[in-house]
């Protein structure tokens, strides 16, 4: 049997409604497949700890944190705790602490209504995007000079290394070699003349170890209106930490609203516990209503499964999914249903029973 110790942080807002309805899921999977035993064992860190004790997380919660397969994360973020702490302080910490460098966001349409492109149909909506994730612009490096007075600067530094800029890229590349599908990489080195020229020339390099994948390279800007217009282009894109942020949203509204987006953050090596999330945010005008869309934070289960080598597990979940989304009565109310969140997470356990006896 393959016993996996899950760490859940619910975290602000929406987040324990939703991870909840996650822990219904894996619960589900485990009374069906006697080879897979989930333990599961909760902190309270978030915004609603920091107004309490000065801090997001314990001082000792990054060792606390080594011991498990994964980390399960609802959500950060509240109003009365500036959005730079709640995300340096345990978002970042984590991803940084544990190095995962892998930011692997699916822009995959799983129901044709759900688009408010005209015309466009699953085939053209099908992609992942690899985000770098642990240095670029999120590397905190600057510096605030003259604060107050009229010289005011400030100083934001990316910071793109070898190391960091080159393992992304032949992530990607080795993705896209796997997969039989195109890579495309997206920059800015007509205007940032160090860091994405840099990049850019990192991905001319590694892809010459890579002669069967096919290529292209588009600036930001225009990436960004062919996410909107053209997304048929895509198939394996990556790029870096900020402009993998801002795209995979524009992805999010082309295939459903952030109530479907999911997001893993990944060691590949392995070496540390990877985190899962659905990235919707933490919605503090909903919190507490009942009416939390749960669908992100279980696809964020099926990327959980795909990570813990149960691809099986994973396929079902996101078929369940794509399922449940026919069902409009069974929904929550951001996609036209009138369910609630622990209701949805009860009709999705009963569609995942049947799938998985009908695989």
């Amino acid at each position: 049997m393959k016993k996996l110790k899950i760490a859940l942080i619910p975290g602000d807002g929406i987040g324990p409604e939703v991870v909840a309805e996650g822990v219904k899921v894996l619960k589900a999977v485990e009374e069906l497949d006697h080879n897979l035993s989930f333990s599961f064992d909760e902190f309270p860190w978030g915004c609603e700890y920091y107004l309490e004790h000065g801090k997001m997380m314990d001082e000792d919660g990054i060792d606390r944190l080594k011991k498990f397969d994964a980390i399960y994360l609802g959500a950060v973020g509240y109003p009365g705790v500036p959005d730079h702490i709640s995300l340096w302080d345990l978002l970042l910490r984590i991803r940084k602490e544990f190095d995962l460098y892998v930011n692997i966001r699916p822009i995959t349409l799983l129901n044709e209504n759900l688009t408010p492109l005209k015309g466009k149909t699953k085939e053209d909506i099908d992609f992942l995007v690899i985000r770098e994730n642990s240095e670029g612009e999120y590397a905190g490096a600057g510096d605030w000079l003259f604060k107050g007075k009229p010289e005011e600067v400030v100083l934001q530094t990316g910071v793109f290394s070898r190391k960091g800029t080159e393992r992304i890229i032949r992530f990607a590349y080795e993705e896209a070699q796997k997969q039989k599908k195109s890579l495309t990489s997206i920059s800015k080195g007509n205007a940032l003349n160090y860091s994405m020229v840099f990049w850019d020339e990192v991905f001319e390099e590694v892809g010459k170890e890579y002669p069967d994948v096919e290529t292209y390279s588009y600036l930001v800007d225009a990436a960004s209106l062919y996410f909107v217009s053209n997304p048929e282009r895509f198939e394996i894109v990556v790029t870096s930490n900020l402009f993998g942020d801002i795209l995979t949203d524009i992805g999010a509204a082309i295939t459903g609203g952030m109530g479907l987006a999911t997001g893993a953050n990944v060691n590949p090596e392995r070496k540390y516990p990877s985190m899962f999330e659905p990235v919707h945010g933490s919605a503090p005008d909903i919190s507490g209503k009942g009416i939390a869309n749960p669908l992100a934070a279980l696809w964020s289960v099926s990327q959980m499964m795909d990570y813990f080598q149960e691809e099986n597990w994973g396929i079902i979940i996101l078929d369940t999914i794509k399922d449940i989304l026919n069902e409009t009565e069974n929904l929550t109310p951001d996609l036209g249903g009138k369910a609630s969140t622990s209701e949805v997470g009860d009709r999705f356990v009963e569609l995942l029973k049947r799938n998985a006896q009908n695989s």
